[in-house]
């Protein structure tokens, strides 16, 4: 039976640590953990600590780091820019869902078609952090706040550079197009892409990409894209 598992941010990897509130009364009170009963936690940054309970109180939960493992961060480094949705519970769906994948980086972004602008960053981020711990992973995808269209495209670094639209025009299979190991992709609005910002895009060095024969919601088609680069193997 797996350990649970638990997220704390800067955690220290020696020595005994003092779990958070939240984190101490899921322990002590839901999982009624007691003294001598191990877990695991982690940072975020690929540090995976096995820890063992020495006193189980529900607001200071104390442990000690009996062993550290770190694993290397992953060699595929996926970045999904994907525009914010009206339906939020979307949205958090496809967050969920990209992370458990194992997704990089993850730019929310404002398009002029773009219906829903408000978000909400310590929730999103909560929800990476559920299925990053959820999906036995010790590295934590990278959430930004929401960023503007035309602003994110020319600052854009990554050494492959994807977009995904709907728009007739010639494009690769998204699988057939991704090469490397460092790439980027763009997902637009349930409105799609406009033609200007296709061409911003293209004049940009994006690739224009299909994801298949069917017209996707927004937050398929960056599950979908997000599966389909992870599982490339081109290099």
């Amino acid at each position: 039976m797996a350990l649970p598992y638990f997220f704390l941010d800067n955690a220290a990897t020696t020595g005994n640590i003092i779990l958070p509130e939240e984190t101490s009364k899921h322990c002590v009170q839901v999982l009624r953990m007691k003294a001598g009963d191990p877990l695991l936690l982690t940072d975020g940054k690929g540090n995976s600590l096995t820890a063992r309970i020495i006193s189980p109180d529900k607001k200071h939960c104390v442990v000690a780091i009996e062993e550290r493992k770190y694993q290397k961060p992953p060699a595929k480094k996926i970045s999904i820019a994907i525009s914010l949705l009206k339906n939020a519970n979307r949205f958090e769906w496809f967050l969920e869902k990209a992370t458990e994948i194992g997704v990089t980086e993850i730019i929310p972004v404002l398009c002029q078609r773009t219906e829903r602008q408000h978000f909400r960053f310590e929730r999103m981020n909560s929800i990476i952090i559920s299925a990053m711990l959820q999906s036995q992973q010790s590295w934590l995808p990278v959430l930004h706040q929401p960023q503007q269209y035309d602003k994110l495209i020319p600052s854009s670094t990554h050494a492959q550079k994807l977009i995904a639209h709907c728009e007739e025009t010639s494009k690769q299979f998204i699988a057939d197009a991704a090469t490397g190991s460092n790439i980027q992709i763009l997902i637009g609005p349930e409105g799609d892409f406009t033609n200007a910002e296709i061409e911003l895009a293209a004049a940009n060095n994006f690739i224009q990409v299909s994801l298949g024969e069917t017209r996707l919601r927004t937050e398929t088609a960056g599950v979908v894209a997000a599966a389909l680069l992870m599982g490339s193997n081109n290099q």
